[in-house]
């Protein structure tokens, strides 16, 4: 489905990797549709980047069903399981921001480091650190290399979600850059930065 003809309705989530503006999208849908916004990362990570998903993924998931509880709401996020588990049978539209991995890397050190000069708080009592993202050799606590190692599999987990027949009430959006994006945005009446 183009995003000129996109109804998305009152159940979206905004999925894809980190740093392709799923949470910009989905807070920027909620407000103009008058949608509760979800963002899944603020359920997920309780203070000292201590991830539910990792160490009690029922509670996430029992955040995640209260969360989406209600019949409007714009989720932004992924965590495919418990996701999957919750709203996922009621969900109406998936905006897929499927941007290239290049723009993913350059959007991850520039917010990296802006969050990092403003001391930017995040979610529970969390702080990004800059340095950290770099450090590709840590893996998992760096964001670059998780950019790199999940962009092929979001995309074929995507496609096999797309074809799923669990998931074929589901509209899929699928945006490949800024400009796409964009003109979602428009169709929808949301104003767009120039």
């Amino acid at each position: 489905m183009s995003a000129q003809d996109v109804n998305p309705g009152e159940r979206i989530l905004v999925w894809g990797n980190s740093c392709s503006g799923k949470s910009t999208l989905a807070q920027e849908l909620a407000e103009h549709l008058d949608l509760e916004f979800v963002e899944l990362d603020a359920l997920n990570w309780l203070p000292d980047w201590v991830g539910l998903n990792a160490t009690d993924p029922d509670l996430l998931e029992e955040r995640i069903r209260d969360a989406t509880a209600g019949d409007r709401w714009a989720v932004a996020g992924s965590y495919s399981e418990q996701a999957q588990a919750t709203f996922w049978p009621r969900l109406q539209t998936i905006i897929w921001l499927d941007l290239p991995m290049w723009l993913l890397l350059i959007r991850v050190i520039r917010r990296s480091w802006i969050r990092w000069r403003t001391g930017e708080h995040l979610w529970g009592t969390n702080y990004e650190s800059f340095w950290q993202q770099l450090k590709i050799w840590e893996k998992e606590d760096s964001l670059v290399w998780w950019i790199v190692t999940q962009h092929q599999k979001k995309r074929r987990d995507s496609h096999t979600y797309m074809t799923d027949p669990r998931w074929s009430h589901i509209r899929w959006v699928r945006l490949r850059s800024p400009k796409e994006v964009a003109n979602l945005k428009r169709s929808l009446g949301i104003s767009v930065a120039e």
